[in-house]
């Protein structure tokens, strides 16, 4: 990707991110509901990352899934950083490690798109102060629908972590991403370098992401499905892809944003 496309698509996304945080522009940000929901959410993806925590070889980037991308972690001061990255840190690392930037920014755009919505149907319960049952989960995510862009919600989520692996076959990446820390932490990029630097470190570990990611889009992918469908047990996980072994095969399979 040109510099020149790459700084576009930051540009655009970072706008979306500024909106769709906005409490004055969107005040469903103020929603309680709305933290519960993530609560709520996070605690679910980690039950659902069980075994692969339990896998030595996976537990990185599982640990790097749940905490920067899936994770109620705030990102807004990686995503500040984003902002500042050009000209600084395009003369400094490759463009697969700003692409797969890029795209955790726009996966967290859509994310909070979406809680937005159902912390909004969570909240014309007619108890909206209770916890978030299971039941309550699947009708807020039947009401908000969108099941297109629920796919393309998944197609991010696995499109950061395909990025991340390509950026760790190429030789030389991993010594200009630890060149780039102290000039990083000096211009005041320290939240984006520590982003990169742990999903590399994560899919380094991985020595090829190709089953850990096929298992991740299988199950997603099955849980929209299940919950559009209004299943019982959405989060169960059905299928052959619940993944302990120690393969590294798998062909890729990611669309670009």
């Amino acid at each position: 990707m040109s510099q020149v496309l790459l700084r576009q698509r930051l540009a655009k996304r970072l706008a979306w991110q500024k909106a769709v945080n906005d409490p004055v522009r969107d005040p469903r940000n103020r929603l309680p509901q709305l933290q519960a929901l993530q609560a709520w959410q996070a605690r679910r993806l980690s039950e659902s990352f069980t075994d692969f925590k339990d896998n030595a070889r996976m537990r990185p980037a599982a640990e790097f899934f749940l905490t920067d991308l899936y994770g109620e972690r705030d990102f807004s001061g990686r995503d500040r950083d984003v902002a500042k990255v050009m000209p600084l840190m395009s003369r400094l690392l490759p463009d697969t490690l700003l692409v797969a930037a890029a795209d955790a920014i726009g996966l967290a755009v859509l994310s909070h798109a979406f809680d937005l919505r159902m912390a909004q149907q969570l909240a014309a319960r007619r108890r909206p102060g209770a916890p978030i049952t299971l039941a309550d989960y699947g009708q807020a995510y039947r009401a908000v629908g969108c099941p297109r862009l629920r796919r393309r919600q998944i197609e991010l989520i696995l499109g950061v972590g395909w990025t991340l692996d390509a950026a760790v076959k190429k030789h030389g990446v991993y010594k200009i991403l630890r060149a780039s820390r102290f000039p990083a932490r000096a211009a005041g990029l320290s939240e984006l370098q520590g982003f990169l630097e742990r999903g590399f470190g994560a899919f380094d570990a991985l020595g090829g992401a190709g089953d850990f990611l096929e298992a991740i889009g299988h199950r997603e992918r099955e849980a929209s499905r299940r919950l559009f469908a209004g299943h019982a047990d959405p989060f169960g996980h059905p299928g052959p892809n619940r993944t302990r072994g120690r393969g590294t095969g798998g062909s890729r399979a990611r669309s670009d944003p």
